[in-house]
């Protein structure tokens, strides 16, 4: 007798590695494919205007709205950031269709909360101490702009906010750029290395508007992070480091910046 679950695995697509190919290039252009092409075109910009990286400043997580509308700003942010995640639905459901169980499959599900919240603020440690020194260091030589990580207006809700845009980066990158990528390249066969190097340079490519160092700290990180998918299965971890180190800094930044001169 065959079973439910052998019958729906049986129905399922198999997708041929042209397929796959054509589908990768669609989602990375909906999401982290053309945020690289714009990282590498704000960086043109700025190396090419008077006072390059060593002058340069980077907003993130500004205002959307005058100071005198609260409330619209508060609206667009939260739209902005629901919009965010069409993407990492569309690559969920892309790797349901062949694959199935797409949370479980890259390891987003519930079944080690304990596993996912230790490593996750484990690799935060070791991705977040020495990626502030290499930004101080980047800064301080002229190759890397400066990061504004929290440029909102004096209003209630700026914690609230910059915790969800943490999450969606998190998830954004995490889901699409590593549980997703990493599922496709391996199903096309892919070594682990070409994996591995690929990833690191989408990811620092996405972040090159910030500079040099920008770039450098971030393909390491994600060299790390895509070889710990590798060995682990699991996106659950790197979603919990990539969300502290992110609350790290736009809520750090929004704290301290205002009392410090050197960030």
């Amino acid at each position: 007798m065959t079973t439910r679950t052998e019958t729906e695995a049986t129905s399922r697509p198999v997708f041929t590695p042209r397929v796959l190919r054509r589908e990768i290039i669609i989602v990375l252009a909906l999401s982290l494919g053309a945020s690289a092409v714009w990282a590498v075109v704000d960086i043109m910009g700025t190396l090419t205007q008077p006072g390059g990286l060593a002058e340069a400043t980077e907003s993130m997580n500004g205002s959307l709205a005058e100071p005198e509308r609260p409330w619209l700003d508060l609206t667009m942010q939260l739209v902005r950031l629901a919009v965010a995640m069409a993407p990492v639905a569309l690559a969920l459901h892309l790797l349901s269709l062949d694959r199935g169980a797409p949370f479980r499959l890259i390891g987003l599900d519930r079944t080690r909360p304990a596993f996912d919240l230790a490593g996750g603020a484990a690799l935060a440690a070791a991705i977040g101490i020495p990626g502030i020194a290499l930004y101080l260091t980047a800064k301080a030589l002229g190759l890397n702009a400066t990061i504004a990580a929290a440029s909102l207006n004096d209003v209630w809700w700026a914690v609230p906010i910059l915790v969800l845009a943490a999450v969606k980066n998190a998830l954004v990158e995490e889901v699409i750029g590593v549980g997703y990528l990493v599922t496709r390249l391996r199903q096309l066969a892919w070594s682990p290395v070409a994996i591995v190097v690929s990833h690191s340079l989408l990811r620092g490519t996405y972040h090159l508007y910030q500079g040099i160092g920008g770039f450098v700290g971030n393909a390491v990180m994600g060299a790390v992070f895509a070889l710990a998918f590798l060995r682990w299965k699991r996106t659950g971890p790197l979603v919990v480091a990539h969300t502290i180190l992110d609350i790290a800094a736009f809520v750090g930044y929004l704290l301290v910046a205002p009392h410090v001169g050197w960030l």
